[in-house]
Formats: structure tokens, sequence, C-alpha cells
């Protein structure tokens, strides 16, 4: 199993930890995400984090389609991969909720599943450049219809000048059942809204019905999954769990709109359909402390490592290592933990032999 880690993005100020990434890299970490909600963007620091790092792969999870016109998406991502060397960075896109989308970027909420169909085929036209981009979508078109409000009617269809060698990956952030089935038809890659241990059976008929639709033979050899996981190294594992609790109530319990939250719906979907219910209705009395302490122990356990460096190898021996994914994000604070995931997915082993043999192969001067 691959093994990635992800800068935090919720922050009034942006602090790169760029010795931390650099070292998770020397111990064959894949990948490294960045995030945006409202404040700072995903894609700038990836520039950063490229400019001091060899070959770790450069993930958006997720940008959101509403904050960039496809187009824009497209010359962002090629800069950075061309400034990366090329072949390192991940296309991540993801859809937010309405509130961002119209409240921040101003843009009508739409149909996401076509607003997210259209952004992806206009990404894959832009990375080809096999054409001038040509694209009539349900809620998204190159060039500007000539009947479109405001429209000067002289559109024209471009092609990159940039050149994109390889193209960029397209992964999904995506949980739905018909997103997710979107995903495994259109994308590369997916970045799931709520998989643990356990709960990858309720999607892999999704994941199946979308490679049938894709057609060509499409299947999971031709797909990557990069789950997540939180980590703790402790010997409390009651205060970890605690710890945790109150990022699980805000989110379940107070992002989004009160009819439409789709952590709610994730974590009904892993279900914990009643815990959700009554921590959505707590947080949303104001009752919050309470909210908190409604989020049951064994749905963070569940979904997380935490505990001394034994319990923690037992549980991903047991729970995360058979898991049919191909990575996993770490998300924790501690270099202790990032260096025992690395043990426990073999990455460091992996990363000594690969540099063995590039040592074995190197001319003699």
């Amino acid at each position: 199993m691959k093994l990635g880690l992800a800068v935090e993005y919720a922050s009034r100020s942006v602090a790169i930890p760029i010795e931390r990434i650099r070292r998770c890299e020397a111990l064959g970490y894949d990948s490294v995400w960045t995030a945006e909600a409202y404040g700072s963007d995903a894609i700038t620091p990836l520039a950063w984090i490229a400019a001091h790092t060899e070959r770790i792969r450069l993930g958006t999870a997720v940008i959101q389609v509403a904050a960039r016109s496809p187009a824009m998406t497209a010359m962002q991502l090629g800069t950075v991969d061309a400034l990366a060397g090329g072949g390192r960075v991940i296309a991540g896109l993801g859809l937010s909720g309405p509130q961002i989308v119209e409240g921040w970027y101003g843009q009508p909420w739409g149909s996401p599943r076509d607003k997210l169909r259209d952004a992806t085929q206009i990404l894959r036209k832009i990375f080809a450049r096999e054409a001038p981009v040509v694209h009539e979508g349900a809620e998204l078109s190159l060039p500007l219809p000539a009947d479109a409000p405001g429209s000067a009617g002289m559109g024209k269809p471009l092609k990159s000048i940039l050149h994109f060698d390889p193209p960029p990956p397209i992964w999904h952030g995506t949980g739905a059942k018909e997103m997710v089935i979107q995903t495994a038809e259109l994308a590369d890659g997916w970045l799931p809204f709520g998989l643990r241990p356990g709960s990858f059976e309720t999607y892999r008929p999704w994941l199946e019905e979308g490679f049938r639709r894709a057609g060509g033979g499409k299947g999971f050899g031709d797909f990557e999954i990069q789950a997540s996981v939180q980590v703790r190294i402790t010997d409390d594992v009651q205060a970890a769990l605690a710890a945790g609790k109150p990022f699980v109530a805000l989110y379940v319990g107070g992002m989004g709109h009160p009819k439409l939250n789709f952590h709610r719906k994730r974590m009904e979907r892993e279900g914990w359909a009643e815990a959700a219910g009554r921590i959505h209705e707590l947080f949303q009395a104001g009752r919050r402390d309470e909210a908190i302490a409604a989020v049951p122990d064994d749905y963070l356990d569940e979904g997380g490592l935490y505990g001394p460096p034994e319990r923690i190898r037992e549980r991903w021996r047991k729970h995360w290592e058979p898991m049919p994914v191909d990575g996993l994000t770490v998300h924790t604070q501690q270099d202790e933990a990032f260096a025992l995931l690395a043990e426990l997915a073999g990455t460091r082993d992996r990363q000594l032999a690969a540099l063995a043999g590039t040592r074995d192969r190197a001319p003699s001067v």
C-alpha cells in the first residue's frame, strides 16, 4: 500500500511543513495532498512543495470545481507539473457544497453531477491537445455560447499552448452513490468521502457499475483509490478519541445547510445514522457540548489508529492492511506516527530498495 500525507488548509496563515514532507518522501511516501475551503487555495502550495522535493506526487484533495474555470484549472495544474518535472501532479476535483459555491464563489449550485462531468471532460480535452476545445455541456460549455447573457459572441475554440507530458490524472472526491458511479466511469482515481475498514463492500457495486458504463474493459487495475486515516500514538486512547470528537460534531452537526449536510450523510452511510441524527439535532439546537459528547467512541476508533505502537500495529494488520485500496493518506501531527506507518506499510523498505537499484544501474565514471 502506498502512503500519502495531507497539508493543513483551514488555518489563519499558510504554513507548509516542508521538512516533514521531505522526511516523508525519504520514508517512501508516495503523495502529498492539499485542499481548500474559503481561505488558502490548494494549488499554490503544490508549487512550493515541488520546489523542495524530488519525486513525491502532488495532489489536490480537493480543488473546488466552482472556484475556477476548467481551463484555468488545467493551466494552473499543468504549470505546476511542468515546474515539478512532469508526471507528479494529480488533479483531484470536488464540488464543496451550495453554501460555499453560492456564498463564496457566487456561482449557482445547479446540477453538481453535471458540473463535475463537464469539468472532467473539458480537462481531458485540454490535456489531450488533439484539437481546439469544444464542449457543449449541461452546466459548462466552451466556447461560451453566443446567446449567453453578456456574451460578445466572439468566443473561438482554442488549444492549449502548454503541452502536458504526461497529462495529469484526474481523480474525484465523492461519496454519494451516483457520484461514485460517475467517478468510476470518468476519472482515473477516487478520493473516497467516508471509506473505512468494513465499508468497501458498500461502494464496490457502485464502482463496478461505473466501470461498466466506461466500457473498454476498465476496472480496478486502471483506477487508483486513496483512502485516509487519522493516527495518534498515545498511551491514553480515551483522551485521543475525546480530542477527535469536536471535529466530528462540527462537521456532522454544523457544516453545510441544515437541510443538506454531506458529512451527516457520510456518517449515515457508514452505519451510524442514529448517532449522526442526534449529533446534528444537538448541534443545531446550540447544545454543542452535548453534540460533542454524543459522538460515539467506537465511531472514531474504527476510523483511525489510536494508542501505543503495539495497538496500532495490531489494528493495522487486522483492519487497514487488508483494505482493497491503492493508497492511504495519513493524518497526524506526529513525526513518529508517519515513521510507524511507513514501517507497517513497508514504504521505507521499498524506498531503500529503489535507491539501491538506482545506484546499481548508475554508469561508472
